[in-house]
């Protein structure tokens, strides 16, 4: 898959059964597979876990809140915040309906609307979804986005065409303070 492949061919969207699962699962499994939103998309190749009120990085940790009523609700939503006043970030709620537990999408590898995502970064297509907040911005996401359902409608996560093995990397995640050792960082190894 070649990043400037202008006629990406997708497969089935994901369905509710695959986010139902454990959020470490939820974000290995998300890894390979396609963020799709409008005419953009991107192969997804960095996440990181959220365990819910266990994990002290967690927004879910504080409980059931009107900012993380999303991440306790049914699986297979968008749950998109904002940071530093400026930045987006797009996470995806894993778990059974009431169990908190969400995925943050960290970085895309663009592979269609690279046009539409240039003109929302003026970037070139190694960096356009290179970290949280360039992904949201280069795939149109805003807050608006947040509690959309990605099993239906313009935003939703596909299997590629394809299936191709994953080799996964881990390590500890990374911008956080709190539970910041933890290894539920999880990348397509040999990536940049």
């Amino acid at each position: 898959m070649m990043a400037g492949t202008a006629t990406m061919r997708f497969g089935p969207i994901l369905p509710r059964s695959f986010y139902e699962r454990g959020t470490v699962e939820v974000a290995r499994g998300l890894l390979g597979k396609l963020l799709v939103h409008g005419g953009a998309a991107g192969i997804i190749v960095e996440t990181e876990a959220y365990l819910g009120s266990g994990d002290r990085a967690a927004h879910s940790a504080v409980g059931l809140t009107p900012r993380t009523r999303v991440i306790f609700g049914p699986p297979g939503h968008a749950y998109v915040y904002l940071i530093y006043g400026m930045y987006h970030c797009l996470n995806l709620v894993a778990e059974p309906d009431g169990t908190p537990g969400c995925v943050l999408l960290r970085a895309l590898h663009p592979v269609s609307g690279l046009e539409e995502m240039r003109g929302r970064r003026a970037r070139s297509a190694g960096d356009l979804a290179s970290g949280p907040g360039r992904l949201t911005r280069a795939m149109g996401i805003t807050r608006a986005h947040n509690g959309a359902d990605v099993t239906r409608g313009r935003l939703v996560v596909r299997e590629p065409a394809q299936a191709h093995p994953v080799e996964i990397a881990v390590t500890a995640r990374i911008g956080i303070r709190r539970s910041a050792d933890l290894p539920l960082r999880f990348l397509l190894a040999g990536g940049r």
